[in-house]
């Protein structure tokens, strides 16, 4: 266990000499005093300590040691600062691990261990470096309050970590700023590397997702060379970064409204070296005065960026066009299994997949879809059709913007994570290009 500064508390135990010390072991597990977890040790002039568990062995238990159990032996306590995990403790899980350092803590305050407690128990969590941020759901119970803070050192000394925090849930801020609740620590900034890139942040302000480095690699093996981006929900740079760093893209206009975040994107360009091409747009971005300057345009917001799309629009260059990388949640129901479009009759019937789709306003002002046919991909029905229909809404967003016809392609669409039971969190690659002029 750790205390303030530093110093390691360890563990207690009895010491006595060697020819007692199976006598003194027996009597300790027959009474589940024995620490198991802690090995024996060899002490200076030849005795042996056995670790016990508590904070103390009382002397009750001391006088039948030195009396009944092994008359005339030395019976001493002393405090191992560094004790040496048995080989029990050494196959432990670290969730196995914990429990049984927290219960060998409570059990030697006085509290007696129970089922609800163990329940209570996380059985997993989150790192960043040496600070382990826990779930919400775990530590619930009324008598753990009572023993707090001196808790919260004993599960950073169990995990191997100096700091501990507890998640909550995120609140509806329009910034999905954590409810995260600092437990152990001065503060709670923290460093993760993924795939080479630098990532600095509050854990207590910002949010952080495991989950999307799937889509972060693939956003770092893109290939955007002289390409100008434009990040609509940069956060601390989640996808920023890998577009300037590994995908090469020329310049990027970082969008974000949150200013912990924001301050936590600006030591991220400037750690990995990519600041003097970014411009940080601080603010609501619907209200972006950023127009027609946009190759690529990064909607990566959650559950649904829909608000987003029609500045989507405007950035998109009005010569060229572009690609839209559009993050959404998408409901799927279960026993609809990943397959090729078009290999099930009911989707040949009611599902056929567009993979172009040009809208244009006819003389009497009515919306007319050309669809042209697709590239065979693996997919989810549900995904199909909401990549339809995102298709069809970005060719008419497009054409109110910018006074012309414009076709917009379906490219891809990539599974990041699941997100919530029936709940995919999905990217499609949709690319939009102005429809040349006829005649």
């Amino acid at each position: 266990m750790e205390r303030e500064g530093g110093k390691s508390t360890g563990v207690v135990a009895v010491v006595t000499e060697p020819q007692f010390t199976q006598r003194y072991k027996e009597y300790l597990q027959k009474l589940k005093l024995l620490d198991r977890q802690h090995r024996l040790e060899k002490m200076p002039g030849g005795t042996v300590a056995l670790p016990v568990l508590g904070e103390t062995l009382p002397e009750q238990h001391l006088l039948e040691l030195r009396n009944r159990v092994a008359p005339g032996s030395t019976c001493l306590l002393t405090r191992l600062l560094d004790p040496v995990p048995s080989k029990k403790a050494q196959g432990c899980s670290p969730a196995q691990r914990l429990c049984l350092e927290v219960r060998r803590w409570v059990e030697g305050r006085g509290v007696t261990w129970s089922a609800e407690l163990e329940a209570d128990l996380p059985r997993s969590w989150q790192r960043h470096g040496n600070l382990l941020l826990l779930s919400e759901e775990c530590f619930q119970a009324k008598q753990w309050k009572n023993l707090e803070p001196e808790l919260w050192e004993t599960i950073a000394s169990a995990l191997g970590v100096q700091r501990l925090a507890k998640r909550g849930r995120v609140l509806p801020d329009g910034c999905r700023t954590p409810a995260v609740t600092l437990l152990l620590g001065d503060h709670g900034w923290v460093e993760h590397v993924d795939n080479g890139i630098r990532y600095k942040f509050d854990v207590t302000q910002c949010m952080f997702s495991f989950g999307n480095i799937t889509e972060k690699l693939r956003v770092a093996s893109m290939s955007c060379a002289g390409e100008v981006l434009v990040d609509l929900y940069s956060g601390i740079g989640y996808f920023t970064l890998p577009f300037l760093v590994h995908a090469g893209a020329a310049f990027v206009h970082a969008c974000e409204w949150n200013p912990h975040a924001v301050a936590a994107l600006r030591n991220n360009l400037e750690i990995n070296g990519v600041s003097d091409r970014c411009q940080i747009h601080f603010g609501d971005n619907r209200t972006l005065k950023l127009l027609n300057v946009a190759d690529r345009v990064n909607l990566g917001l959650v559950p649904s960026s829909e608000e987003g799309w029609p500045i989507a629009c405007q950035v998109l260059r009005q010569d060229a066009g572009g690609i839209l990388h559009i993050h959404q949640n998408v409901e799927s129901f279960p026993g609809k299994n990943l397959q090729p479009p078009g290999s099930s009759k009911m989707e040949k019937q009611h599902y056929s997949y567009p993979q172009k789709i040009t809208t244009n306003k006819g003389e009497n002002g009515a919306i007319r879809n050309f669809r042209g046919k697709t590239p065979s991909s693996v997919t989810k029905l549900e995904w199909q059709r909401w990549a339809e229909s995102a298709a069809t809404r970005f060719a008419t967003l497009l054409q109110q913007v910018h006074g012309k016809p414009w076709e917009t392609q379906i490219l891809h669409i990539q599974l990041v994570k699941s997100y919530a039971p029936h709940v995919d969190h999905i990217v499609l690659d949709l690319e939009c290009r102005p429809c040349p002029l006829i005649g």
